[in-house]
């Protein structure tokens, strides 16, 4: 089931293994990247939550010849430590980590940030969308180690006020946050940690943001490079950070999306 964006077949990654975790469906970041990675000789594991995802997930899986597909809730500690230690079993190590979980309540990233955001889903975001890559972390790190790569997913609401973004975007700068300080206490044991910030994609994420086509078709107009942000893209930069290519790059939020997040203001062509 390889895509046409998948670089050639290769081993930069062979004898590596890594955790998938937040594939959604084959329009997923996290699959896009996982493709990648698998094409390039990596072995991989994948979790999933609920079985509505399952059937999603395992054939996506299987196409890349994953033997393990766990089920994993990401704020439940017994389901993360059934991960890790099921790869402890079978691999004894693991080489990288890609981290792409999120969720708030879509009813709350619409209007007023200040008049909208409940307390419960304040904190629900929070665990879900930032915790967790610190609860993995913490267990993955356990298995690296000769060190490794953890990557996790994030996007410029982190860093600007967007439109429909609202607590996600607290959420996301917490994630980048919690990814430096990881990168400074996992850094002497040879573990990157480094976060990539996506441009706006059709992805099931966005589908859940009010305007969600309006930023991809905002991102594609005031981008230095005028086009969307491909999958192409963001997987290479993940087969970056997760390989031995990004050996000294840590504590990083890589930007992939064409060039939009520098833009001040778009050029009309005026004087």
């Amino acid at each position: 089931m390889a895509d046409e964006w998948v670089f050639p077949k290769g081993a930069l990654m062979a004898g590596k293994r890594g955790l998938i975790m937040g594939v959604a469906n084959d329009k997923s970041i996290a699959w896009g990247i996982a493709s990648q990675l698998a094409a390039q000789g990596a072995e991989l594991a994948f979790t999933y939550q609920g079985e509505a995802l399952e059937k999603r997930v395992r054939p996506l899986a299987e196409s890349v010849g994953s033997q393990i597909l766990l089920e994993c809730d990401a704020t439940n500690d017994d389901h993360l430590d059934a991960v890790f230690d099921r790869l402890k079993t079978n691999w004894g190590k693991l080489d990288f980590l890609v981290h792409s979980i999120a969720f708030s309540d879509k009813n709350e990233l619409k209007g007023s940030f200040v008049e909208n955001t409940t307390r419960e889903n304040f904190l629900r975001s929070m665990d879900i969308s930032a915790f967790s890559f610190v609860a993995a972390g913490k267990r993955a790190s356990k298995l690296m180690e000769r060190g490794g790569s953890m990557i996790t997913l994030t996007y410029l609401g982190a860093e600007r006020v967007l439109p429909s973004y609202n607590v996600m975007g607290v959420a996301k700068a917490a994630l980048e946050a919690s990814m430096r300080y990881m990168a400074r206490d996992l850094g002497p044991a040879g573990i990157r940690v480094n976060a990539i910030s996506a441009g706006a994609m059709r992805t099931l994420a966005i589908a859940g943001i009010q305007g969600g086509r309006g930023l991809i078709a905002t991102g594609r107009e005031w981008s230095l490079m005028k086009e969307d942000t491909s999958m192409e893209g963001i997987a290479g930069c993940a087969l970056w950070l997760c390989s031995d290519l990004g050996r000294s790059t840590t504590g990083e939020v890589v930007h992939v999306d064409a060039g939009f997040h520098v833009v001040g203001l778009p050029d009309t062509g005026g004087e």
